[in-house]
């Protein structure tokens, strides 16, 4: 399913569980990864220095990638490095572009602390623009990840871009001969008053089980085991709550949802499901 893979790699990746995360993927899949580097260099102290400096990014980039390598070697996986100057989240996602990738893979930072180049706005940005599927990781001290995945959580508010991302985890489910946990927040508290007292509670319940109902007929079409949830909370958290109850090794979601009123699912819900979750986090674009 994910034959090429691309894994941006900083100074802060190192052994982290993510890089071997990507490693075991690749194992299990047959796959190539491709450990990129991008030396920053539209960072201002950078544009009013000399060339040598630029080298010196260049060269440190080099070592980051072989370092990395190394630790692929060991996971008995293929790859290749490369090192490229720009600036890192554009630079990524016009790469897996270009190259024509099926994923991305990025922790949101690494063993040894916060990761300026890895967390926050670069991972963020990557998920936002990137039409390749994004598989974040949020490293802690002591995490550790499981593949092939047995469980897997697909949000849905029955959206085209939620429904586009549910499809892409069944592939994966079904790769894996994982179980898909389908779930639907309902969530008419974040509409207001005003709203509510045109609408009644159960047609938003009704809108949640036709949500999980169509993830459902995906799964049984393509053999594929499957449960569903209905929710009522607050979608991120309702989220995060499903991944624990259901004991799922990743979530595979889409990054917009629903406009309007019946909205469930927000590109803030996978923004902050990035950030918080304990799993790993597929996100998927809807199409432009």
């Amino acid at each position: 399913m994910y034959e090429e893979i691309l894994l941006p790699v900083d100074d802060t990746t190192g052994n982290a569980e993510a890089l071997h995360h990507a490693g075991e993927i690749a194992h299990y899949l047959d796959s190539e990864i491709r450990l990129l580097h991008v030396a920053d260099t539209e960072q201002h102290s950078v544009t009013l220095t000399e060339e040598g400096v630029v080298d010196g990014l260049v060269r440190q980039g080099e070592r980051i990638v072989n370092d990395a390598g190394e630790t692929l070697e060991t996971l008995n996986v293929t790859y290749s490095t490369d090192v490229v100057q720009g600036s890192p989240a554009e630079t990524i996602v016009e790469y897996a572009a270009e190259y024509d990738y099926d994923l991305i893979v990025m922790p949101t930072h690494g063993r040894q602390g916060l990761s300026r180049y890895l967390l926050g706005s670069v991972t963020e940005k990557v998920v936002r623009l990137s039409n390749v599927p994004v598989l974040t990781a949020r490293m802690q001290e002591d995490d550790t990840f499981a593949f092939p995945y047995e469980r897997i959580l697909l949000p849905t508010d029955g959206s085209e871009g939620a429904t586009r991302a549910a499809r892409h985890g069944i592939d994966l489910a079904a790769t894996v001969e994982a179980t898909v946990h389908a779930v639907s927040a309902v969530e008419t508290a974040a509409l207001g008053p005003d709203v509510r007292s045109g609408v009644t509670q159960g047609a938003f319940d009704q809108g949640a089980q036709d949500a999980v109902a169509d993830v459902a007929t995906m799964a049984d079409k393509r053999g594929v085991a499957v449960e569903t949830h209905v929710q009522s909370g607050t979608a991120d958290e309702e989220i995060l709550t499903a991944i624990d109850l259901h004991d799922c090794d990743a979530v595979v979601m889409g990054t917009t949802g629903r406009r309007g009123v019946d909205r469930i699912l927000l590109g803030s819900v996978a923004e902050k499901t990035v950030r918080t979750a304990s799993v790993p986090v597929v996100t998927v674009r809807d199409e432009a």
